[in-house]
């Protein structure tokens, strides 16, 4: 990869960091993969991590290590706690060092915030002070002097295995309402002794920390720190003592990496990883006042998805390098291909956050529903090219079948997709209609380009039919049809309108003044209809089949929705299961209780129940082919991220 890119002066020119240089700067920021083996760096890691240093990647900063045995705020995390931490850690830099790309890693304990323990028994958790924490509802226990002085002593000794595995660098996490933060946070630290009271002995746990870590390692190792801008919470740290406590920290930091939100709240979690209903680089004004105040570099996060981003925020003065992660995750190779010009073959992040963040809320490795080889790079990383070449019809141009084929022609057989509407998509194409959802679209496009460049055949408007099969002899078809929505079998009467999500965004259906949106996946659709038809002027209430909204999707996506909700006054009853309708009322079921739930003066009542197979053609055709194989909402409706992947691994399997 060339060093330099005409389109990206900024981004492309080199930073020195004591001795470390990024060849450019763009950053993979340290991120939960869920992948760590015992607490220890595995090959699955690893492969994970060189990929994207392959990719081009100028600095990747390893996910949190653990510094003290009270610091383990996930059973799955690594932890630096002694020196058969080493050889991983060795292992994973000279993997990394290999593409001239340089490697930090994360120091951690994270305080109050302690998510779930190996056991399933709740952890004890430690904090300055016994200041509770909203989000998990822990009590936390205040650190002794014995113990802070312990735990320091444990940052200490973790960058020196860092320094000694080879790595170039390594992070203090005082992000998002960790220990650090929790220290200089008077509303959290409310000790009366040299680690209480005001800004100075506030200071002096990240002081102490960063004073053990440069004793421990040398004056070339590079030492950052990463703290939230603003933590987005009344009780949380604000912009301005932020600002102050980097001031006065700087001297003994070789830069800051600056992101937003605390995990001690809902509201202020959701900036962890901010969902598409965020701005692309939405703090990258808030970083501007950062990198004029002091006197290093400046690290930026925030949904800075393309490199066209990253360029503007570089070069209007707002950052030194900017955190690229689920960027990354989405495409690893995005940096070598904006380096080369390729910017549209960029598979640009959509902030889903289903399989990345999402995966990691639920315990198993992070992956991408547009790329599902992350995570899965042992087995997918190397194209293997196909043994005998074969003529494959793919039925179904929604992102599956748009998978499928393009995986299976890149491995050299002779693929031709067919769809029987004008346009490429599927449901991709319902979703990105509803509120703040645009951005799904992006699925489409980034699929469309793979298929062009994989050179798979596509052929629109065209219904695939036995006869047509029987003409074109496949040697194989992969099935994509995908699904319709389901209609449950209820009582009604018919004096209430009755549709579902599918014609409301079409158009194809206007709802009434006085709506109920049905919820029975628990998904995003339910609460995306319900926001729609509110914002065009309906009164709307919302029923869900779950004890909440959003059950079913990514915690920050959920919480998002939940407070959009909450904003457009949308009232929501849980526990509700759709009985029948009469009149103007629509009853429901308590799913819990079994009681009736009764809605009245509704005129329109939207549907939002899941979707039936469309798999009428498997029995027509698989006597046809000697291969058939189906994949996605055919198959059984769930998700794309279900669908890309099952296109993946049938791309794979002819």
């Amino acid at each position: 990869m060339s060093s330099t890119s005409a389109a990206f002066p900024h981004l492309f020119t080199p930073l020195q960091l004591r001795g470390a240089r990024l060849k450019n700067r763009i950053m993979s920021s340290g991120h939960d993969t869920t992948m760590p083996t015992d607490g220890y760096i595995n090959e699955a890691l690893i492969a994970y991590h060189s990929a994207r240093a392959r990719g081009g990647a100028g600095l990747i900063v390893a996910q949190v290590a653990g510094v003290h045995e009270t610091a383990r705020y996930t059973s799955h995390m690594l932890m630096a706690t002694d020196d058969a931490c080493i050889p991983g850690y060795a292992k994973l830099a000279n993997a990394v060092h290999a593409h001239d790309c340089r490697l930090f890693a994360q120091l951690f304990h994270p305080g109050r915030e302690i998510m779930e323990s190996a056991d399933g028994l709740l952890a004890v958790a430690y904090s300055p002070s016994a200041s509770p924490n909203e989000r998990f509802h822990v009590m936390p226990r205040a650190l002794t002097p014995a113990l802070i002085t312990e735990i320091i002593a444990g940052y200490g000794q973790a960058a020196r295995r860092m320094f000694e595995a080879g790595l170039d660098g390594v992070e203090l996490v005082a992000s998002h309402g960790y220990l650090p933060a929790q220290f200089i946070n008077p509303r959290v630290n409310l000790r009366d002794d040299d680690y209480g009271g005001c800004l100075d002995n506030r200071l002096r746990f990240a002081r102490a920390v960063l004073h053990e870590i440069r004793q421990h390692t040398s004056e070339d190792f590079a030492i950052g720190m990463r703290i939230s801008t603003d933590e987005r919470d009344e009780a949380g740290l604000s912009s301005a003592e932020v600002a102050e406590a980097c001031q006065h920290l700087q001297t003994q930091l070789d830069y800051v990496s600056l992101t937003a939100g605390t995990s001690a709240s809902i509201g202020g979690a959701i900036h962890i990883a901010p969902p598409m209903a965020f701005a692309a680089a939405y703090l990258a004004p808030e970083a501007k006042v950062y990198k004029q105040n002091l006197q290093i570099p400046v690290f930026l996060t925030g949904r800075i998805n393309q490199p066209q981003e990253a360029e503007a925020i570089l070069a209007n003065g707002q950052a030194d390098v900017c955190g690229m992660t689920r960027a990354l995750i989405c495409d690893p190779e995005m940096p070598a291909k904006a380096a080369r010009g390729g910017t549209d073959d960029i598979r640009a992040c959509i902030a889903c956050n289903q399989a990345c963040i999402g995966h990691f809320h639920r315990g198993y490795p992070i992956s991408c529903i547009q790329h599902p080889e992350t995570g899965r790079e042992q087995l997918y990383e190397t194209l293997r090219p196909a043994t005998r070449v074969k003529k494959v019809m793919v039925i179904g141009g929604g992102p599956g079948g748009m998978k499928a084929a393009a995986e299976a022609a890149l491995r050299g057989h002779d693929v031709t997709l067919y769809e029987a509407a004008s346009q490429l998509g599927g449901q991709a194409l319902l979703a990105q209609l509803l509120p703040r959802r645009a951005e799904f679209g992006g699925i489409i496009t980034n699929l469309t380009r793979e298929l062009t460049l994989s050179g798979a055949k596509i052929v629109k408007n065209t219904r695939v039919t036995p006869a047509l099969v029987q003409t074109e002899r496949p040697d194989a078809i992969i099935l994509a049809t995908g699904a319709q929505p389901y209609i449950p079998a209820f009582e009604h009467d018919g004096a209430i309108q009755i549709t579902d999500a599918w014609q409301i965004l079409r158009g194809e259906v206007k709802a009434g003044p006085r709506a109920l949106v049905v919820d029975w996946r628990g998904d995003w659709i339910g609460p995306g209809v319900a926001e729609l038809l509110a914002r065009h002027g309906a009164h709307v209430q919302l029923a869900v089949n779950a004890p909440h909204p959003g059950q079913a999707i990514p915690f920050y996506v959920r919480d998002d929705i939940a407070a959009t909700l909450h904003r457009l006054q949308i009232s929501i009853t849980p526990y509700a299961r759709l009985y029948g309708c009469t009149d103007n009322s629509v009853i429901m079921q308590h799913t819990a209780s079994s009681e009736p739930i009764i809605f009245d003066d509704i005129q329109t009542l939207v549907l939002c129940h899941g979707h039936t197979p469309l798999n009428q053609l498997e029995a027509e055709l698989q006597p046809l082919v000697d291969e058939c194989l189906l994949i996605g909402d055919c198959l059984a409706p769930r998700t794309a991220e279900e669908a890309v992947f099952e296109g993946l691994k049938a791309g794979w399997a002819l």
